[in-house]
């Protein structure tokens, strides 16, 4: 099997308004596909070339743009972009919030099997088209909308409202301290994000005390525990990355680019209260997705030592606290410790969303894996800017669909 490696990408500014810019999805893409190919030195007439001698595949994440922007079909939609898209292999792939990183492990598992020498893998979403209530019922469907989503007021905050009180109740958490603990990820998300000009909330205030200041006017509770410093963002955004063969790095005088060197994907049960009752006595809260980690792992040849940061799915402040240990950095009950030892802040041993994340930088739901996989890559290139990583040389990414129901890591190092 071949090797998959990272040629680059783009992701647009996820403090953008598309709706109020009066700019549509195809406004969207284009600027995500024009940035991505020159930063990864490729130029339109490159694409044609390639499709005309099928090298080249299009690999498209979204999650629900048939609510948002009442369009389907998005894999064929890349043919208003440009005419160079014309007869080239492109499809549409959804996971829920994991839609951009099932488009990435099918582009990269048609690189490994040399079906094709490159494929781009585009992720968006546009969200604010509709107001927040009507956005989050549509979110809903991520989950099993029936009983979990329908008539049921903003249900993705209360379902992991209910990952904290699990987290509390399982590990016999004091409350007090637990929540001290998600403000601390709340400020370091945001902190980071200040220095990501993409970042959604790069010109907003929150620090850890206002992050503690729930059921107040500056921070009101949305689901159970949870107010909105725990929250990520409601985002307008596309990400793009390149992966191509190591063929195509040798005929075109390539060198030292990022290669994928493990992956793991798990589905657990769909509803919040399956996995629960699935997960009782375990050692794990969520053990699909340390299963997924651990895969990724063992793919790799690596374990959390080996690994330089990380880039988690911080959809809310209690999943990135399950996070910490599904990586392996503590043992389950004992992710407190490395949050207040400062190990997964930006200068720490393990710092856990230089970029911001989710809820410093922006959650545009069908490109958030692609989005994570690109700062992958930025880390290991050298070119994260004000959010650099020193001496980075593996980085790992959890992305989660579902309330943890769909998980996807992927690593990328350099060699």
């Amino acid at each position: 099997m071949g090797k998959v490696y990272v040629l680059g990408g783009a992701q647009t500014d996820f403090e953008r308004n598309w709706n109020k810019e009066g700019k549509n999805v195809i406004a969207l893409l284009k600027e995500v596909v024009q940035d991505g190919l020159k930063n990864t030195n490729l130029h339109l007439a490159d694409i044609k070339e390639l499709n005309k001698e099928n090298k080249i595949a299009c690999f498209v994440g979204n999650f629900i743009a048939e609510k948002y922007i009442e369009q389907g079909h998005l894999g064929a939609l890349l043919t208003e972009v440009d005419e160079a898209f014309y007869g080239m292999p492109s499809a549409r792939y959804e996971a829920a919030c994991a839609s951009g990183s099932v488009a990435l492990d099918t582009a990269a598992s048609k690189i490994r099997g040399n079906e094709y020498d490159v494929a781009l893998v585009i992720g968006f979403e546009l969200m604010k088209t509709v107001s927040a209530k009507i956005g989050g019922d549509f979110l809903g469907r991520a989950a099993y909308y029936p009983t979990e989503g329908e008539g049921i007021e903003f249900p993705f905050p209360k379902l992991f409202g209910r990952l904290a009180d699990e987290l509390i109740d399982r590990y016999g958490y004091c409350e007090e301290r637990f929540m001290e603990n998600l403000a601390m990820i709340s400020a370091k998300n945001y902190g980071n994000a200040k220095r990501n000009p993409y970042a959604q909330t790069r010109k907003w205030f929150m620090n850890q005390e206002q992050a503690n200041l729930r059921k107040t006017k500056l921070n009101p509770i949305v689901g159970g525990r949870l107010a909105v410093s725990d929250c990520s963002q409601v985002t307008d955004g596309a990400a793009m990355v390149v992966l191509v063969s190591e063929r195509f790095l040798k005929n075109n005088f390539v060198q030292k680019k990022p290669v994928l060197k493990g992956y793991g994907h798990r589905v657990a049960p769909m509803t919040f209260n399956k996995k629960i009752e699935e997960s009782r006595g375990k050692e794990y809260i969520l053990p699909w997705t340390r299963q997924a980690v651990l895969d990724a792992y063992s793919r790799a040849g690596m374990g959390v030592e080996n690994i330089d940061f990380f880039e988690t799915h911080d959809c809310f402040t209690s999943s990135e606290y399950a996070a910490v240990s599904a990586f392996g950095i503590t043992e389950p009950g004992k992710e407190y410790t490395a949050i207040e030892r400062g190990l997964t802040q930006l200068t720490g041993s393990y710092p856990i969303n230089p970029s911001g994340g989710l809820i410093g930088g922006g959650h545009p739901v069908g490109a958030s894996g692609v989005r994570m996989f690109l700062d992958l890559y930025k880390q290991l290139a050298g070119e994260a800017g004000g959010y650099q990583v020193e001496k980075a040389e593996n980085g790992m990414m959890l992305n989660i669909g579902g309330s943890a129901t769909t998980n996807y890591t992927f690593i990328i190092g350099n060699e």
